[in-house]
């Protein structure tokens, strides 16, 4: 019997058969959301005086209810009452755990994120300083109002300088033009 490519334990995941059936990726959030909603509920102040109501009713119960309708004996320390605490504690534990592993995971997630973003900004943060420093540099060339002006007045000063004198005084030296 030999066996096809596409069933070699060396091949990527994508391209050879499970071992397991596929399951719903659906199904598996939905027990995932599960898990954290009761992590969150046991984790607050009313399951907590839900819990401390619910073993008070029954110790009370089981102490001075009618003797023929007592489910749990006193005498034996209310075995049943601790066997149900104790196997909701052990579900409890679990469910913490998967729910806090889901959340890690989402936080390993939000971090990747947010490292991605930091690097982006300061790549930005990097770009706009050169582009900056780049119009500095260049406004440094660029000419000024001022500078402008003053070019213009020894312009002005020097035109002066070079005409005759009786355009400067404007008398009638011009002959009638």
């Amino acid at each position: 019997m030999r066996r096809t490519d596409n069933s070699r334990l060396d091949a990527p995941k994508g391209l050879r058969p499970s071992v397991l059936p596929a399951r719903n990726r659906e199904s598996r959030d939905r027990f995932g959301r599960a898990t954290e909603w009761v992590a969150r509920a046991m984790g607050t102040p009313w399951f907590l005086l839900i819990l401390t109501f619910f073993c008070l009713v029954w110790i009370g119960y089981n102490t001075w209810g009618p003797e023929n309708f007592r489910f749990d004996s006193a005498a034996l320390g209310f075995t049943a009452l601790t066997l149900i605490l104790s196997l909701q504690a052990s579900y409890a534990a679990p469910l913490i755990l998967l729910a806090q592993n889901r959340q890690d995971d989402r936080d390993r997630v939000q971090i990747e994120q947010d490292r991605q973003r930091a690097e982006r900004n300061l790549a930005d943060t990097e770009y706009l300083a050169r582009e900056v420093v780049a119009l500095r540099l260049a406004m440094k060339d660029m000419v000024s109002k001022e500078f402008i002006r003053q070019e213009l007045r020894s312009l002005l000063e020097e035109l002066e300088k070079d005409r005759p004198e009786h355009e400067q005084t404007g008398t009638a030296g011009d002959g009638g033009r």
